[in-house]
């Protein structure tokens, strides 16, 4: 497989994962009636949308016009969420350890991208890495939401 093939499918792995966070924070939306959840959910979605087109137009630039959808594991996840909605409620906590998940799937691919042997520019190398840091404070930002709601109960 050519060089340029490789980076576009660490790119194109990296904009499924940015949409099946988008969908799982949609979903997450739809699970809670809290405010505060729901705008920081919303935040998080706008985000996931800008790290996927920035991933894109990368894409793009190569030449490269793919067409997009979610990963496997993620639709099967978020099936799974559907389902665990329906015994536990609106649980915040329970909701919150799902996007925690997600979020540690998310950090999974970035981690797996940067340490590729996958040649790639020093700025599309940075461009992951920045969202990697951006991607690592939302999970702990999720992480302090989930783990103060277990201090609650």
């Amino acid at each position: 497989m050519q060089q340029q093939e490789l980076l576009a499918d660490v790119l194109s792995d990296l904009v499924r994962i940015n949409n099946d966070r988008v969908e799982g924070y949609e979903q997450s939306i739809e699970a809670t009636d809290d405010v505060d959840l729901k705008a920081l959910f919303q935040r998080m979605i706008d985000d996931g949308r800008r790290y996927a087109s920035q991933l894109y137009d990368e894409l793009v630039a190569l030449g490269e016009q793919r067409h997009f959808g979610t990963t496997a594991a993620g639709k099967l996840y978020r099936t799974w969420m559907d389902i665990k909605t329906v015994f536990t409620g609106h649980d915040r906590h329970a909701i919150l350890s799902f996007c925690e998940y997600g979020e540690d799937a998310a950090q999974r691919a970035y981690s797996s991208a940067l340490r590729s042997d996958t040649p790639m520019s020093y700025r599309i190398r940075e461009l992951i890495a920045n969202q990697q840091k951006a991607l690592r404070n939302d999970h702990d930002i999720i992480k302090t939401y989930r783990d103060v709601q277990r201090i609650v109960y």
